[in-house]
């Protein structure tokens, strides 16, 4: 078998968290070849803070960088302000809009999504918002004051968190969302309950149904919210925020005539249908070890681990086994996060703390713990964690007795 070339150049397309994590970890692990990060946007920057600390002004854009500016020359990565047009996989160009063109020995593809349109008549007003990059939470902070309404659609992860800092920068939040309960996939229906019911105790109306339509209502707008079997609801807004997901960007990738299927498909190792190309990040969809597609993750730390795959996959070293997957979204003062799979087949089991529930644990038919979320209770979803990795047997009993700590259980 003839040995592959060894890599002396790298392009990462994208400074989201997985691309900047691919330089990083690739610096770390000692190549010592040429690395670039092209991103219309320039420095990588973090994201999650964006629906909170930015928009509530506490972070600025400088706080929520990646990294340092002197990081960038101490370690030889150069970053472009640019976007790339097109890839040359074969000949290891790379087309920059600008005009330039690059010449790489591996294209790192980590390229994100775009914020969802929102596709109803007038949701191309200039009230309604989406928010993905700095520049977003900027204009919408500008735009949020005591008493101006805002109206986000969706009530997942992003539009919640929204509604959380637009209550405490004085503004009036209605949030529409089509399911009774969001997040009851990722947390389980008691805890999706709880975190759900905090809107109304904050003083946000909730508005079921989906949005058909945006009108003009002189300086502001109204959106019309059908309901079942009643008149459809007219509702005023300052500011509309669009918070309905992300639409992934292959676009480089099907031009290169690379495997796509929802994402960039890759190995374990980030590696696509091209050796010379990896991708990483919200636009890469991995094979498992059986050929499997497993499902697209678009969190933090998938995003992390991605970088890290790819980053390892360049300087010659075996992927990493991954742990169970994690996210977690702050909200009105509280911290929820989530592991594992909270909806696979199996059972329930609570933990309450003052009669209200604050863990909930998911039991396969064996015993074998699977998923686990927590309201405030960061210690013991990361035990719960450990166990979901390894397997672990454990009794619903003492899942639901606060007084037993997780770190113990599970030793067979």
């Amino acid at each position: 078998m003839t040995a592959r070339p060894p890599v002396r150049s790298v392009t990462v397309v994208g400074g989201g968290l997985a691309g900047f994590t691919t330089a990083r970890e690739l610096r770390a692990g000692g190549y010592d070849g040429a690395l670039r990060i092209v991103d219309p946007q320039g420095t990588p920057y973090d994201r999650p803070p964006l629906s909170k600390a930015v928009l509530l002004g506490r972070s600025s854009g400088e706080d929520i960088r990646l990294a340092p500016p002197g990081w960038y020359e101490e370690n030889a990565v150069e970053v472009l302000t640019d976007r790339v047009a097109k890839l040359s996989p074969s000949s290891g160009g790379v087309l920059l809009a600008s005009g330039g063109e690059l010449s790489s020995d591996a294209v790192v593809l980590a390229t994100g999504g775009a914020a969802r349109p929102l596709t109803i008549p007038g949701g191309d007003h200039p009230a309604v918002r989406v928010l993905r990059e700095l520049a977003d939470a900027e204009e919408l902070r500008a735009r949020l004051e005591p008493g101006s309404r805002l109206v986000v659609i969706g009530a997942g992860l992003i539009g919640a968190e929204v509604a959380s800092s637009a209550t405490q920068l004085g503004a009036s939040v209605t949030l529409v969302d089509p399911v009774p309960v969001p997040l009851v996939p990722a947390v389980g229906p008691e805890l999706a309950e709880v975190l759900h019911a905090m809107h109304a105790q904050r003083g946000v109306r909730v508005v079921q149904g989906r949005p058909s339509r945006i009108t003009a209502y002189g300086p502001a707008v109204l959106v019309e919210v059908p309901q079942d079997g009643a008149a459809p609801l007219s509702l005023p807004a300052d500011v509309v925020l669009s918070a309905t997901g992300i639409t992934v960007d292959t676009s480089l990738a099907e031009a290169a005539g690379l495997a796509v299927r929802e994402a960039v498909i890759t190995g374990l190792d980030g590696r696509t249908s091209n050796p010379a190309v990896y991708a990483a990040g919200d636009s890469a969809r991995r094979r498992g070890a059986d050929g499997s597609l497993l499902r697209r993750s678009e969190h933090w730390e998938s995003a992390l681990l991605d970088g890290t795959a790819v980053a390892r996959s360049l300087l010659g070293l075996p992927a990493q086994e991954r742990q169970p997957g994690w996210f977690w979204s702050d909200r009105y003062g509280v911290h929820a996060e989530a592991a594992g799979a909270m909806s696979a087949p199996g059972s329930t089991v609570l933990r309450a703390v003052d009669g209200a529930p604050r863990l909930a644990f998911r039991l396969s038919p064996e015993g074998r713990l699977l998923g686990c979320a927590g309201i405030d209770s960061s210690k013991a979803v990361r035990a719960a964690r450990r166990l979901i990795a390894r397997g672990a047997r454990v009794r619903a009993e003492d899942l639901r007795d606060p007084a037993v700590d997780l770190k113990k259980l599970g030793r067979e």
